[in-house]
């Protein structure tokens, strides 16, 4: 693995359900525009990082998970 988790398991369930939920929402209630898509998007990108489980910017920043092995 060439990275270590940063998102512990409840925040990327979130991200994954916010995103789906942006998606949904840019998909069928606005107009096809390229700000719709622009959004759904970022939004892909957003629940990407839930998948995975690591986010850049959080590692930008130095966030780490806490374990109680360390």
């Amino acid at each position: 693995m060439f990275y270590r988790k940063n998102i512990y398991a409840w925040e990327q369930a979130l991200r994954i359900i916010i995103s789906a939920a942006i998606v949904i929402y840019a998909f069928y209630a606005m107009s096809e525009s390229m700000l719709s898509y622009a959004i759904i998007g970022m939004a892909v990108g957003f629940g990407l990082t839930g998948v995975v489980g690591f986010c850049p910017m959080c590692a930008m920043v130095g966030r780490k998970i806490k374990t109680t092995g360390e």
